[in-house]
């Protein structure tokens, strides 16, 4: 039997969502992550900057943008081995197009041969934009199959559609 690992990185505080700005206490990528998590029965692990983002949602995606415009790898709190998974879930926000800073830190420098990898985002009428190649592009060896885009502000109502992707996925 595959062992699976969620891995996400997700963002409290303020949010767009249906055109404003909402208060989150917990992130739209973290629900999913929870989901997923939980009908596939994974074990979990969520991403964290060294550095925590603002909660300010205009603070947050200036710094967002400036870390992708350098090409940025911000150091991270934790990190976890993934020698023992087959299968990785990887969550994310669609930040300016693609994953956030702190999900490239994650991915580079892994081992990824041999592993499926499943990627999954929040967004607010973006999609996955060009995540699915870049997570490509890094990790070389793998399978990265079709991702899963969720509007984020549909998250809490979106079991239905998690259980059909990895049904779809995982057969």
């Amino acid at each position: 039997m595959s062992k699976k690992l969620v891995v996400y990185f997700s963002h409290k505080g303020e949010n767009y969502s249906k055109g404003r700005i909402v208060n989150l206490e917990k992130g739209n990528t973290e629900v999913v992550a929870e989901t997923i998590s939980n009908i596939v029965d994974a074990d979990i692990f969520e991403i964290v900057a060294d550095k925590k983002y603002p909660i300010k949602y205009d603070d947050c995606i200036e710094i967002a943008k400036k870390e992708l415009r350098e090409n940025s790898r911000p150091k991270l709190k934790q990190d976890i081995d993934i020698k023992e998974y087959d299968i990785i879930f990887i969550g994310y926000p669609n930040w300016w197009g693609t994953m956030p800073m702190p999900v490239w830190t994650f991915l580079e420098g892994k081992d990824f041969n041999n592993k499926k990898i499943l990627p999954f985002c929040t967004h607010e009428g973006s999609g996955l934009g060009k995540s699915e190649s870049d997570i490509k592009k890094i990790v070389g060896g793998a399978e990265v199959l079709k991702g899963l885009a969720i509007n984020g502000s549909e998250v809490n109502k979106s079991e239905k559609q998690i259980k059909k992707w990895l049904e779809e996925r995982l057969e």
